[in-house]
């Protein structure tokens, strides 16, 4: 295990790397390009992945719409247009890496920023900003500043480019004229892979000059899958000139017109103006950042729980019925899929600190319950099963190869257990009675038909995988036979909370639903475990963040036991709950070094992204990020969830650390603090 003193010397290089002492920047200069790993600004619907390159993003990712394209039989999130990449000439040359020097990075998590800056030799200075507004759910803006060295000739142009999944792309370019303003509009329209949506992307300049002195335009249609729009400036030594561009993209998955909707969101956009767009942006974020964690302690730890919580804020959004891949909008990582990866790791911090947020992912799961029950039908099953991949389709997504897909069933106990957890947190009844109600009671009868009752305490549960996917089709998997258990209770509790008759068959299977044990009295991973190593945890989940297992001894053996067999090449959250373990059962240092073994070895250049698992290659693994979390705030900051809503328990901080402060938690917006 890492120790603290190997640790520590890990931070300081890490902090080195940054250059900041800011808990809320993360600053990427003078990296290798052939190592780079691009951070995300998003909004919840539209993720923009950053670039090596200047004034370039690498990919534009769009939530909620899914097609069939080369990868796995299945569907797949698509990407969108690239409508915020840009060119520059300065003296009739295109810059590129090669040509400019004190090229910086900066993510401003506060303000959900990046801003770009480098230098053209001796001519120029640019900032280039980048953002995907948090107000308008389909639409960014890019800022630009250019500051003159010497006499100078500038040719800045907004590029339009297609990514090479897109279809039938056509490229389109208009001016509405209005005695106050001209309008120009730059759209590309192309095809999803199959035909089966449109997607649209259109950009405009927002410029600073009075009406009629703005500079002339320049559209430029290169070919099917790029064109420009351009303009030429002569700045004088000192002067500075900004401008921006507003643009939007949006599909047929979201509205029914979308090349129509995609111009009226950047007129919109661009009739709000630079000034007002970045208000109201801000604005947004400064609701959001009223639910932080603060850490007083070393500045490095205090970025990365708040990278951990930026992420996740801006790859959910309130008031949709959309979800959360394991990648988030960072790129196409498990093909944008939902997993358990949701429920179980990213959603409760969102439920704690973004109950509106918790409640949009709720509603993915809600509004998919007929094709959940589909779905059990087809297996033979009554109630929901919910599909171990989901899509807005709600069903079955997994690659036929992956076996996770027909047998990885604990999901449908991970979707019950969020929204009883929901309901404890908001005591929403009338959410609970319209929307959990429904779930609980159908994953229940999924369950009740799911098991094989072979006499009392044999309702076993066979041929399954558990939530170590390195052994499959085994028996009486200890988590898959917790959330069972766990299930069965939550929609007996939820019946009595809503004055209905609970099927007395619940709590009959759920009290012989066997949890197995060794000899010695450690838990059991399935019946034919031998003590190989495992993929992440799978027993330990039964004492956090279920309660099937609560006493401290048996959660202490258990974690013995099983903490020398998480193999190094596991994903990063069975570090983050045996952290959230060791830190309850007092043992700090232990907690402390698992903490930390959550997240920094996975980090990668140049701005920590998170990696799936250590010297991964993934885009942003936010399912990482919600266990690095869940440790922080349900460890050392003792948060727990129970009938009485969001409660604290006495734990003691790191050793480096003053205190912890959680603000704005729950409905009611509390504070919590450990010092």
């Amino acid at each position: 295990m890492r120790s603290i003193l190997t640790s520590f010397l890990l931070l300081l290089s890490l902090e080195a790397h940054l250059q900041t002492d800011s808990p809320w920047l993360i600053t990427a200069q003078n990296f290798d390009p052939n190592n780079y790993y691009g951070i995300t600004v998003a909004n919840g619907m539209i993720g923009l992945v950053s670039s090596p390159d200047p004034m370039r993003v690498k990919d534009v990712v769009l939530n909620g719409a899914y097609d069939n394209y080369q990868r796995g039989r299945v569907s797949n999130i698509l990407k969108g247009f690239n409508f915020v990449n840009m060119n520059l000439d300065v003296d009739g040359n295109r810059i590129s890496r090669k040509s400019i020097s004190n090229y910086t990075q900066v993510l401003d998590m506060r303000n959900a920023e990046l801003n770009t800056t480098f230098d053209v030799g001796d001519k120029i200075s640019v900032s280039h900003r980048v953002m995907a507004l948090r107000h308008l759910p389909y639409c960014a803006l890019s800022i630009v500043e250019i500051k003159a060295k010497k006499d100078v000739t500038i040719t800045p142009a907004s590029v339009i480019e297609a990514p090479d999944m897109l279809q039938d792309v056509r490229n389109l370019y208009a001016e509405i004229d209005r005695p106050h303003v001209i309008i120009p509009l730059m759209s590309s329209v192309g095809k999803s892979p199959s035909g089966k949506y449109t997607v649209a992307a259109t950009t405009s300049f927002v410029f600073e000059e009075k009406h009629g002195s703005e500079p002339r335009l320049i559209h430029e249609d290169w070919d099917y899958n790029m064109h420009l729009l351009k303009f030429t400036k002569k700045l004088k030594a000192g002067e500075t000139y900004r401008f921006a561009v507003v643009g939007s993209v949006i599909s047929s998955a979201h509205v029914a017109d979308a090349h129509n909707e995609a111009e009226r969101l950047t007129i919109y956009a661009a009739l709000e103006k630079t000034d007002r767009l970045l208000k109201r942006h801000r604005a947004e974020w400064d609701k959001l950042w009223q639910s932080d964690i603060i850490i007083d302690g070393p500045v490095a730890e205090q970025r990365a729980v708040h990278s951990a919580l930026y992420h996740l804020y801006s790859f959910a959004r309130e008031g949709t019925a959309l979800s959360l891949s394991p990648m988030g909008l960072s790129g196409l990582g498990y093909n944008g899929h939902v997993f358990w990866d949701t429920e179980l790791w990213m959603y409760p911090p969102l439920l704690l600190l973004q109950p509106g947020m918790a409640r949009s992912l709720l509603e993915f799961r809600y509004q998919l319950l007929d094709e959940a029950k589909q779905n059990a039908f087809s297996h033979g099953y009554r109630g929901a099963m919910y599909p171990w991949e989901s899509t807005t389709t709600g069903q079955e997504e997994t690659p036929v190869w992956a076996l996770t897909g027909p047998f990885q069933h604990h999901i449908s106990g991970c979707v019950s257990w969020a929204a009883w957890q929901y309901y404890l947190v908001t005591k929403d009844k009338t959410w609970l009675r319209d929307r959990g109600w429904p779930m609980l009671k159908e994953v229940a009868d999924f369950w009740a038909s799911r098991v094989e009752r072979n006499g009392p305490g044999r309702y076993d549960i066979n041929n399954v995988i558990g939530a170590n996917e390195w052994q499959e089709n085994i028996d009486n998997n200890a988590f898959t036979n917790g959330m069972a258990k766990t299930a069965l209770e939550y929609a007996t509790l939820a019946a009595k909370e809503l004055g209905e008759t609970a099927d007395p068959d619940w709590m009959h299977v759920a009290q012989n639903i066997p949890i197995l044990k060794f000899p010695d009295g450690v838990t059991k991973e399935n019946a034919t475990y031998d003590g190989v190593n495992i993929k992440q945890a799978d027993v330990n989940l039964l004492a956090y963040p279920l309660s099937v297992i609560t006493d401290p001894a048996q959660i202490k053996k258990d974690l013995d036991y099983y903490e020398p067999r998480m193999d190094a090449g596991g994903p990063a959250m069975g570090n983050a709950i045996l952290s959230l373990l060791a830190s309850r059962s007092g043992d700090n240092k232990r907690a402390y070094d698992l903490w930390v073994k959550s997240y920094l070895p996975n980090e990668v250049p140049p701005f920590g992204v998170l990696s799936e698992t250590a010297g991964g290659t993934n885009p942003y693994f936010a399912t990482g990020a919600g266990g690095f979390l869940q440790a922080t705030m349900m460890g050392f900051g003792g948060l727990e969830i129970g009938p009485g809503g969001v409660t604290q328990r006495k734990v003691k901080l790191p050793a480096g650390w003053k205190s912890l402060k959680i603000t704005g938690v729950g409905v009611e917006k509390k504070t919590f603090e450990v010092k």
